[in-house]
């Protein structure tokens, strides 16, 4: 077994690379093996086992190495050199051999063979013939002497790795041992010498060409990294160069025709683009002035596109308001309109309401037309008739002044009412949607056309929410604030005298969808109702404080306490005892003006006797005959009759103080003679007309049409119609039908129209009335004053 062939196969060979100190781990174990044959086996296996002890390796020097604690000065180091380790795994398996220890497997591989073992060999094992001379190969060619094809890094990298596979894989198949003679031993030992430092050389060399490589590698990531980088630079900054459609220095090549399309075609878009800006804001002040109520001019200082103007806030910079007061009300860097508002940061209030976004100056000089005074000149409330507007829809939602705010939503939602909407929509969106209504539906252009239409008060309708909300309000709270003062603002540049509002209180004071929530009436009724009482009047002590201010003493001429309050409903008495109380807290806070509370509805002769003793206040009674079943049936006679005999009997009764309260105006009236007009009578729900009002409470619907008896089928068809549409007959009788109500109501205190603007309803706006010709151009402009002739009705259709 020790012959040529094994002498000559590992001669051609290449060996598993060896560490560096095989030259004296070769000569270990021929000392080794000429020991074994000179002693007996108890004293060889006793030397292995003090060879083993030497050369193993000490745990707690392991664990030393291993966490990087120092070693004591002076201290030895426990570890051995990579030879010593490797022989003592050597002496280590040669010792188990001996001792018989037997291998966990066949076919094991031996950790440590003999050299007779390591160069035995088996011509037939697949070992071998990975082994034998391939004279293609690159290592015979190499050590030839002949060149070889140059390799890539990459490939001479994986060669390297598949090389040491080869060689961790393989598995003598021999596993004889032979005794070999002295002279054979010496050779072998001066062999083993020769192919070590050959091993050396190779190893030394392989090292230096894989970190060659090694640099090359990282060399190429680094490259390839960067360039990415700039690749992605370059998309971003330049995505037509890195599609090589462009070049540095120009858009477009010069010599491509079809990029010259491009560019033109871009240029002329981009041109196209800076003339839409142009048209654009030129259409929208075209339209937002049609839009606006029939104003011949836009008065000065309005936004020029009937939008929102924010221009009063360049020059100011946001870090001036106190951090405590950013995004709050008083943030103007938060409004959605700034106009006409006093930007300047202030955290001044009276009655716990801010002044934020006034002026510190006023003038009450103006006067709204030849037949009232100015307004620093006292107004003969009861001797001048009011003639007035309301400003309905615009602070209180009402959903027939405004569908549009809800007719988007399906039946199923349920929202019927600035507190479902408000509820839906969520905080955030509900006071961007509502503030762009606050800011369009009525703004500076609205005051001046009143003014133009011969008005000479208006009343401004507004929830608590502008003062307070409580737990569970979805309302948006205070913003419609400032707008309130705002429009007072603007009252007072036209000469206009206002009438505060409180249209919604806490609760509910009749369970209508205009005073925020629609169903249970919750003030002064319910488990809450004494609660939203007291808060009620919290609310009037806060407001009539606010407006006992000197600047308000002119303008303001009627301070309005609550809204149409339920009666028909509610105890009275409790009722007017919250009256008189209301009345108590407002004139304490230094209010002097007209106090307005309403009839509820009771009947204006039962009001006889009740509240003796209060002074300066005035009933205020609304006037409809739309909401009547009786009254709604009767016929166009019998409605412009009753609008000039029916409205004079009951102003001149009430006015009297032995058949009524006394001082009486009519805060709400409309020409229409039906409720036809869409959610008039809730959101979803029909009409007295055509008898299709179905209502929650089956005792309230009415499902029997209520046009005149004989007329035929009662339809909503015309009435909903647009005014251009109308009869002239039909058009004569709905001016004579305002004009006679306007006369009766000026036998008191005078009137205030149900309302300026709707966005559909012309009977109900006086805006849309008045472009129609179904509404006097200038409201003292009456061609009917119940004096003459009330005209024959006859061809006139009554089931519209």
């Amino acid at each position: 077994m020790a012959g040529s062939p094994q002498k000559e196969r590992y001669g051609s060979w290449d060996r598993p690379r060896r560490k560096s100190g095989s030259r004296a781990r070769g000569e270990g174990e021929g000392e080794g093996r000429r020991r074994r044959e000179s002693g007996s086996p108890e004293k060889r296996e006793g030397e292995v086992e003090e060879r083993v002890k030497r050369h193993s390796v000490d745990p707690e020097e392991r664990a030393k190495r291993r966490s990087g604690e120092p070693r004591e000065r002076g201290e030895k180091s426990k570890s051995r050199s990579p030879e010593k380790r490797y022989e003592g795994e050597v002496v280590e398996s040669r010792a188990k051999r001996r001792s018989g220890d037997p291998r966990e497997g066949r076919g094991e591989k031996s950790k440590s063979r003999s050299p007779e073992k390591r160069y035995s060999v088996d011509p037939t094992d697949e070992g071998a013939k990975r082994r034998s001379v391939d004279p293609t190969d690159e290592r015979t060619k190499r050590r030839s002497g002949e060149k070889s094809k140059p390799r890539s890094p990459e490939k001479r990298t994986s060669k390297v790795i598949a090389v040491e596979g080869e060689r961790d894989s393989y598995t003598p198949s021999q596993t004889t041992t032979n005794a070999l003679s002295m002279d054979s031993l010496a050779k072998l030992n001066q062999l083993n010498e020769k192919q070590e430092l050959s091993h050396k050389e190779r190893a030394a060399e392989r090292e230096k060409k894989e970190k060659v490589v090694t640099r090359k590698i990282v060399k190429e990531r680094h490259r390839r990294r960067d360039s990415d980088a700039r690749r992605k630079k370059r998309i971003v900054s330049g995505p037509i160069l890195e599609e090589g459609r462009g070049r540095r220095g120009g858009f477009f090549p010069k010599d491509d025709p079809a990029l010259r399309r491009k560019r033109l075609w871009l240029l002329a878009g981009v041109a196209l683009a800076l003339l839409l800006v142009m048209l654009i804001p030129v259409g929208v002040l075209v339209v937002g002035k049609q839009n606006n109520g029939g104003g011949s001019g836009s008065p000065a200082g309005a936004a020029a596109s009937g939008g929102p103007d924010n221009s009063n806030l360049a020059g100011l910079n946001p870090n001036d308001i106190p951090s405590s007061a950013k995004g709050s009300i008083l943030d103007p860097f938060t409004w959605y309109d700034t106009h006409d508002f006093n930007v300047t940061y202030t955290n001044e209030t009276y009655g716990g309401l801010p002044i934020m976004g006034l002026n510190s100056t006023w003038d009450d000089s103006a006067q709204a037309n030849k037949y009232v005074p100015p307004l620093n000149q006292q107004f003969a409330y009861g001797k001048m008739p009011i003639r007035g507007i309301n400003v309905g829809g615009w602070l209180s939602l009402e959903p027939f002044i405004t569908p549009s705010l809800f007719s988007s939503y399906t039946a199923n939602l349920g929202i019927v009412d600035e507190y479902t909407l408000t509820k839906h929509l969520g905080p955030s969106t509900a006071a961007q949607t509502i503030e762009q209504h606050y800011s369009s539906f009525i703004n500076e252009q609205s005051f001046a056309d009143i003014q133009a239409a011969g008005f000479d008060h208006v009343r401004i309708p507004y929830s608590y929410w502008a003062v307070t909300t409580f737990d569970g309000d979805p309302y948006v709270p205070k913003i419609s604030w400032r707008y309130l003062l705002r429009g007072i603002e603007y009252a007072r540049k036209y000469g206009l005298r206002v009438n505060l509002d409180l249209h919604a209180v806490p609760g509910s004071q009749n369970g209508w969808n205009h005073s925020g929530r629609q169903g249970a009436i919750g003030w002064i009724n319910g488990t809450d109702g004494m609660l939203n009482a007291q808060r009620s009047l919290d609310i009037h002590n806060q407001l009539s404080t606010f407006f006992a201010q000197p600047r308000y003493a002119n303008v303001v001429g009627i301070y309005g306490l609550l809204n149409e309050p339920r009666m028909t409903m509610l105890p009275i008495q409790p009722v007017l005892d919250w009256t008189t109380s209301a009345i108590s807290i407002i004139r304490k806070n230094g209010i002097k003006q007209t106090i307005a509370f309403g009839d509820g509805f009771l009947g204006l002769p039962n009001w006889q006797g009740k509240l003796a003793g209060l002074e300066n206040i005035v009933m205020d009674a609304h006037q409809y005959v739309i909401f009547n079943v009786d009254q709604i049936a009767f016929t166009h006679q019998t409605k412009l009759n009753f609008a000039c005999s029916g409205w004079t009997a009951q102003m001149q009764q009430s006015i009297n103080p032995a058949t009524g309260f006394g001082p009486t105006l009519c805060g709400e009236w409309s020409q229409a003679d039906t409720d036809c007009a869409m959610y008039l009578n809730n959101v979803n729900t029909g009409s007295r007309w055509e008898g299709t009002m179905n209502l929650p409470d089956p005792s309230a619907s009415i499902t029997t049409p209520s046009c005149p008896k004989g007329a035929g089928r009662c339809t909503c068809a015309p009435a909903n119609a647009d005014p251009a549409s109308y009869s002239d007959l039909y058009k004569k009788w709905l001016r004579m039908n305002a004009e006679a109500q306007m006369t009766s109501f000026e036998t008191g205190w005078g009137w205030f129209y149900w309302t300026w603007r709707t966005e559909s309803s012309a009977q109900w706006s006086w805006v849309l009335g008045m472009q129609a010709g179904i509404l006097p151009g200038k409201v003292w402009e009456r061609g009917f004053n119940c004096s003459g002739d009330g005209g024959d009705w006859k061809g006139l259709e009554e089931n519209y």
